[in-house]
């Protein structure tokens, strides 16, 4: 099967070629970490010595990295001193940045193509007694040699999507093969606990441990937003709108155009989800004659009213704290949502459009507290949502928010079970947890 299997991906990736050349000819895509991802491990990835133990984690892209930074800091306490070394893959340039950041480029890779390899070096270089995946990453190469190194393996604030659950199941026959190679699963939902099962994991090794992110905590007050707390009104409306996708700031300029008629003094902060399109979304604003900044040529000047494009990446949880009311995107068109959270931290009126598919149990958490509200591009009118008494409905968000905490606590727990768990227990614990 596995034979099989990586013959296919190889096929599927020189069918795909093309489109990757052009991506990265275009708009530097792909072209970060090439090497890194088949299997030339890069000289500050130092080995695993003798004397020490390696968890290797796994997190695709920011959204992974900043979920699994509370496990990560906390292994690093508890394990550091006793010779514990902690390795981080990611597999998007954003995802390796921020990770770099937190936890030092010796420690931070690119995730290798799923191809035996590409794979081995690292699990040679590595040797990792313990292998974290943060929410579905299901790699059958990977796990099968993690397996066959010794490791154990931990998939952590698991979830199945909407969108994936359909073929999932269709393959369930060859996922169940595939999924014994994993050790445990911490669901972030009973939904999600349901999905795995559903999909070929042993229910023994099925655990709920809730989402992560409930407990990021709120980022201090970066530097921009220093800046811009200095420079506009506490009277100025603004309206913060993170994550969006192509089809969306469109909408969202018109909107704020109509606004502007009775509230000429307000300010949209645009944070588009991928950097390649802040040149687009420059020009898009232009168009319209909108007096606008960008982040990145902004020197700190006076903003009277009109559009802020943060064009920038890492600084848009900490503006959230500047807003009147926080629209997040990727949920006006059929792409699935983004993170509500980081503006619930802040206690903000959270609205969105209605495809958060992608965030189902967070977004029903919130809807049954009456703690977000979801729009659709016809019903978009900013001048009502400035209205005060959405006010109310951000404090409700802030405290869903603290209520859903305990996460990591949990996931800390179960993995301790699991590393210091000898095989043949570990047997008898599957038994007694069906």
């Amino acid at each position: 099967m596995y034979l099989i299997y990586s013959a296919g991906l190889a096929l599927a990736l020189l069918v795909t070629l093309p489109y990757w050349m052009v991506q990265a000819a275009r708009k530097g895509k792909y072209r970060a970490g090439l090497g890194e991802r088949f299997g030339s491990v890069p000289e500050r990835l130092r080995r695993t010595r003798a004397d020490e133990n390696c968890i290797w984690i796994h997190a695709v892209s920011v959204g992974e990295v900043i979920a699994v930074s509370g496990i990560i800091t906390s292994l690093q306490a508890r394990l550091g001193e006793k010779g514990w070394r902690i390795a981080i893959s990611t597999t998007t340039a954003t995802g390796q940045k921020l990770a770099r950041e937190k936890f030092g480029e010796a420690n931070v890779f690119y995730f290798p193509m799923d191809f035996s390899f590409a794979l081995r070096p690292y699990f040679r270089l590595l040797r990792p007694r313990l292998v974290i995946l943060a929410e579905t990453e299901f790699w059958p190469n990977f796990l099968r040699l993690a397996k066959s190194m010794g490791a154990k393996v931990a998939v952590v604030n698991a979830r199945i999507s909407d969108r994936s659950f359909p073929r999932y199941k269709t393959f369930r026959r060859l996922l169940r093969g595939i999924l014994r190679d994993v050790d445990i699963f911490l669901a972030q939902s009973e939904a999600d606990r349901d999905r795995l099962v559903a999909i070929g994991a042993d229910p023994g090794r099925v655990q709920v441990s809730g989402n992560l992110k409930f407990d990021i905590t709120a980022p201090q007050e970066g530097k921009l937003t220093g800046q811009l707390r200095a420079v506009i009104s506490p009277a100025t409306p603004v309206i913060v709108c993170g994550s969006t996708v192509e089809g969306e700031e469109a909408i969202l300029l018109d909107a704020f155009t109509r606004m502007l008629d009775t509230n000429p003094q307000a300010v949209i902060i645009l944070a588009p989800r991928h950097p390649e399109r802040f040149a687009g979304v420059v020009e898009m604003v232009s168009s319209r004659g909108l007096p606008f900044v960008q982040r990145s040529t902004w020197n700190g000047g006076q903003i009277e009213s009109g559009v802020i494009l943060l064009d920038s990446i890492g600084e848009l949880a900490s503006v959230y704290a500047l807003a009147t009311v926080v629209f997040v995107g990727g949920s006006l068109v059929p792409r699935g949502g983004h993170n509500i959270l980081e503006a619930a931290q802040f206690g903000k009126p959270i609205f969105v459009g209605p495809h958060t598919e992608n965030f189902r149990d967070i977004i029903n958490i919130f809807k049954r507290e009456n703690a977000v509200h979801v729009i659709d591009r016809n019903t978009l009118d900013f001048a009502s949502l400035l209205d005060p008494r959405w006010q109310a409905m951000g404090e409700r968000a802030l405290q869903v928010f603290r209520s859903q905490a305990g996460a990591t606590q949990r996931t800390l727990d179960a993995l301790e079970v699991l590393m210091w768990m000898p095989s043949s227990i570990k047997r008898q614990y599957d038994q007694v947890q069906r």
